[in-house]
């Protein structure tokens, strides 16, 4: 049984020069008419091809919160009531360098939803916390993920700059893994 890392509070500092990776899982299966042969083609192409990009610059929007709602109580009139009702989620963005479509898969989903509007949620997906050795210091799973909005960065030639696109994913789901 392999022994668990456990680290020590006392002296413990927070993850300075953290890496992540971003695991997209198999797309849910979709039935295409027989005219779409193209498009077909390109999510058979999300399912059986390497896996999915992992290499993002920056991410940001792992976050929960409540919705609620105010009750007023008969008779009580110093305060109110507040309740959760739900969970409200995301969205994702993540950024990187921009990739053509023959270099990236994840580029070829968004065209697909963006030019062909043809929206192919992936099941889930894996944002992983790494340390220095690479090794998972924690993850994070999110459910039903699908593309909501898709940039690029400035395109200005005087400044020396790598071009970021800047992926916004929705998602229905998150959940912190505690493995």
């Amino acid at each position: 049984m392999p022994v668990e890392k456990v680290r020590n509070t006392d002296n413990f500092y927070q993850t300075v020069n953290f890496l992540f990776s971003v695991l997209f899982e198999q797309p849910m299966p979709y039935k295409f008419p027989k005219t779409f042969t193209r498009v077909a083609q390109v999510t058979q192409d999300l399912l059986t091809e390497r896996p999915l990009d992992i290499c993002f610059q920056s991410v940001s929007g792992l976050d929960s919160d409540f919705e609620t709602e105010t009750v007023k109580e008969g008779g009580e009139n110093h305060f109110e009531h507040v309740l959760p009702v739900r969970r409200k989620f995301g969205p994702l963005t993540l950024k990187r360098g921009l990739l053509t479509a023959n270099e990236s898969r994840i580029t070829k989903w968004l065209k697909l939803a963006f030019d062909d509007h043809i929206v192919i949620p992936f099941a889930s997906a894996q944002i992983k916390l790494l340390n220095e050795d690479h090794e998972p210091l924690m993850h994070w799973t999110i459910n039903n993920v699908w593309p909501r909005s898709w940039k690029l960065g400035d395109l200005n030639a005087e400044r020396g700059e790598v071009l970021i696109e800047t992926l916004e994913l929705n998602y229905n789901y998150l959940v912190l893994n505690n493995d």
